[in-house]
């Protein structure tokens, strides 16, 4: 029994790729391709294409003009508020959200260079240029998409939620590719050079969708492209539900981040303090002292006669200020209550003197003074007889010891 050593084609593949063609072909013949303005800086493709996102292309281009002739320049843009963004991108579909991508873009650019420039992201590789593109914080993947194939030349497809809707419709995606928000090998079936015209006709028929997705247009293209989704379409009145996507699989990151959160709470539990200073302190309130504190006590919590009283608990005594040290006037003693009419004046006690010091003792002559004793001293040097060095050392040692410590 021979095998051929051709594998089986992937007929899923097949038919997706052939559906991308005839969508291809018959978005042509229904939108114009919008060429996109290379020249201008990357900065301001960006800006752009944070406007575009799920908006038409001229109501994306009036909101970027209204918002640059409004505000001085983009640093004040940076520093402005959301709210104050949005009104003045009324007009499109999501003006918070656009006026949210517009104000975290232009901070990471100033954070990352204090600039307003992204044209070194064009210098080097189309990789190194989307990594940047990446690294800036908000940033939504539409608008990596779409600067990624206009202002660095790379063949991306930009996908929003009107573009998936798209494809989800015409069958191009599966419901779990439509939940996930991405399309991977979706830029492997439309040729290069077709890339960027592809993609603006997509956009434009996303647009279509989501705004109006019971429209003759839309049904008219969703029939040219294939007809057996009719399935998919929702019904008359409803929308087409929103991406369910699903829950977050833990991956190696995400895992590394929760064991290093984990370390960090028992170290944090192994270096605290034992006792109730570790417990928050209630408000207006002494903590309980710790358990086994005090006497020994029964059941009933009364304390045992003749027990040992055991270690005093922990108090935490409020902190009373006291009033400060002032110079105090002395003290004036209580006067005595004034007399009545019938009873005597009592006269205050003089203290008694005390008697003349006799004049025997300044009449007797002054005794001589002896004669003066020679200074310890002076006796001490006649009788030393060391050497003078030894003697200087002596007195530095002296110096030193009698010197303040600094």
């Amino acid at each position: 029994m021979t095998t051929s050593s051709n594998p089986e084609p992937n007929r899923q593949q097949l038919n997706r790729q052939q559906l991308v063609a005839k969508m291809h072909k018959a978005l042509r013949a229904h939108y114009k391709p919008v060429e996109p303005d290379v020249g201008q800086p990357m900065l301001e493709q960006v800006l752009f294409a944070c406007c575009l996102e799920n908006a038409p292309y001229e109501i994306a281009a009036q909101a970027l003009k209204r918002l640059r002739e409004s505000y001085f320049d983009l640093n004040e843009v940076r520093v402005t508020t959301v709210a104050e963004l949005a009104e003045t991108l009324q007009g499109l579909p999501d003006p918070a959200k656009a006026a949210l991508s517009l104000r975290r873009v232009l901070q990471s650019v100033f954070e990352s260079s204090y600039s307003f420039s992204l044209d070194n992201a064009k210098k080097h590789s189309i990789a190194h240029g989307i990594k940047t593109l990446e690294h800036l914080h908000g940033i939504p993947p539409f608008v990596v998409a779409y600067v990624g194939s206009t202002a660095l030349g790379g063949h991306f497809v930009p996908l929003d939620l009107g573009a998936m809707q798209a494809l989800f419709l015409t069958g191009i995606i599966s419901a779990e590719e439509y939940d996930a928000g991405k399309q991977p090998g979706l830029d492997r079936y439309v040729p290069k050079k077709a890339g960027v015209e592809f993609g603006s006709l997509l956009h434009q028929f996303g647009v279509e969708v989501l705004t109006n997705v019971h429209g003759a247009a839309v049904k008219k293209l969703l029939q040219a492209i294939n007809p057996a989704a009719k399935d998919r379409f929702p019904k008359r009145g409803e929308a087409l539900p929103a991406p369910n996507p699903p829950p977050v699989s833990p991956g190696k990151d995400s895992q590394r981040a929760a064991d290093a959160a984990e370390a960090a709470r028992t170290a944090a539990e192994e270096h605290r303090p034992a006792g109730p200073q570790a417990a928050a302190r209630p408000a207006g309130r002494t903590p309980l002292p710790p358990p086994g504190s005090g006497p020994k006590r029964a059941a009933d919590g009364k304390p045992i006669a003749g027990s040992k009283p055991g270690p005093k608990p922990f108090v935490v005594k409020p902190n009373v200020g006291r009033a400060p040290a002032a110079n105090q006037p002395p003290e004036v003693p209580p006067q005595a209550p004034a007399a009545g009419k019938g009873e005597p004046v009592k006269k205050a006690a003089v203290p008694a003197k005390k008697p003349p010091v006799a004049k025997k003792m300044a009449d007797k002559p002054a005794k001589p003074a002896p004669a003066s004793k020679p200074k310890a001293k002076e006796s001490a040097a006649k009788n030393d007889r060391t050497p003078a060095s030894k003697k200087a050392s002596n007195q530095h040692s002296d110096q030193l010891s009698r010197r303040k410590p600094r």
